[in-house]
């Protein structure tokens, strides 16, 4: 039976992580994978996380299975992070997932089981696992225009334009925040026209939201989701700590769907969907969550410290704009310090994308997404040199 499969597509991305291990050269610069690392090329564990996992060792009790939904402390906890106020806690059905990934699988098998003929309108582009698991599912897909290579900026008279096709039941994917794999985020009015879109056509909102606290601060970053929640009538949600908490290999995700009226027959179903794919979710980094959040010392601690965080990326920012500023002699480079997040894209060709990495050894995908936080003082010249060489 096994002779049957066929050979699974290379990941792109792990297969450039390859060529970067494999190059000798001492300059060479790895900005394709999309983790957090800090000055030195180090993903570090946030201080409050070893302070909880320390107090966790002392305390826990049992290693049991938690409930089919996860712990019912994470999912307030990570309701009130995300939504605030902005919704009843009544109006939320939530589940915890294996890392926001596992949170947009469920979200997507939700939709198909509640309505099997939805279409997901996906933004172009988006993170490339959206795809992959919109297709492996079999659900029907179509496109809207996001980004603007030209000018590094949303795309918005080519997104109403492709949102104005909307019909009732079907879906539009949106990033809450430092949009992956852009950087380019939507204003608070572009918002407030999705969502009058949205409710005028009566189509429901699914926001993946996977870098809180990297853009403009916990609260900013969520406001446009918790717009989007209390202003249509159901909206999901799909929610990672991996970042912000700094614990990818950890799995922590939740997914949450908003409601009137509908909040018990949503949470028997997120129950149901995880029973049949992994049963119970895993707790070690949800409690360490929600130990975090709950806590006010290690709580500021944390906020401190994903303050540091995104200062650090707004600074990196900065500086590559200023440095191609000073050798493009324009502004023409502006966006990278107006984008947010981990990601921007530059708008560099595949064959500009091969020529900075076989030239000057700088490792991006070939789509020109950077990972901001793969940058620091000494790389941040040599990619700037490096883009006005390969002719960006």
């Amino acid at each position: 039976m096994l002779s049957n499969l066929s050979q699974q597509p290379e990941d792109k991305i792990l297969a450039l992580m390859a060529q970067y291990r494999a190059d000798p050269r001492d300059t060479k610069v790895d900005l394709g994978v999309g983790v957090y690392k800090d000055a030195s090329g180090h993903t570090p564990i946030m201080r409050a996380v070893k302070a909880a996992e320390k107090r966790l060792w002392e305390e826990e009790q049992t290693k049991s299975y938690v409930a089919l939904a996860g712990d019912p402390g994470f999912s307030d906890a990570m309701v009130s992070l995300v939504l605030g106020d902005a919704v009843a806690r009544d109006a939320v059905a939530a589940a915890a997932t294996p890392g926001g990934t596992g949170a947009v699988r469920q979200a997507f098998e939700l939709i198909r089981m509640a309505n099997p003929k939805a279409r997901i309108f996906v933004p172009n582009p988006t993170w490339p696992n959206h795809l992959s698991i919109l297709k492996y599912l079999g659900m029907e897909t179509v496109t809207y225009r996001y980004f603007d290579s030209a000018t590094g900026a949303v795309d918005f008279a080519g997104m109403q334009e492709d949102l104005a096709g909307l019909t009732a039941g079907d879906v539009v994917l949106l990033h809450g925040c430092c949009h992956n794999p852009t950087g380019a985020n939507l204003t608070l009015p572009e918002w407030q026209a999705v969502i009058a879109v949205l409710n005028d056509k009566g189509a429901m909102p699914m926001i993946d939201i996977a870098y809180q606290g990297f853009g403009d601060g916990l609260d900013a970053d969520a406001a446009a989701t918790r717009l989007v929640a209390k202003s249509c009538p159901e909206t999901l949600i799909a929610a990672s700590c991996s970042k912000n908490f700094g614990i990818y290999r950890e799995r922590t995700g939740i997914l949450m769907a908003v409601s009137q009226g509908q909040t018990a027959v949503a949470q028997d179903n997120l129950n149901f969907l995880n029973r049949q794919n992994f049963s119970f979710p895993p707790d070690h980094g949800a409690r360490l969550v929600t130990m975090i959040l709950n806590d006010d010392a290690l709580r500021a601690d944390w906020q401190a410290e994903l303050e540091e965080v995104r200062n650090g990326m707004l600074g990196l920012r900065e500086s590559l704009a200023d440095e191609l500023r000073k050798l493009s002699g324009s502004d023409r480079f502006g966006f990278v310090a107006q984008h947010r997040g981990m990601f921007s894209r530059l708008g560099a060709t595949p064959e500009q994308v091969v020529h900075m990495r076989e030239h000057h050894g700088i490792y991006m995908v070939g789509d020109s997404r950077i990972n901001i936080a793969g940058l620091n003082a000494k790389s941040v010249p040599i990619l700037a040199k490096a883009m006005i060489d390969a002719g960006v």
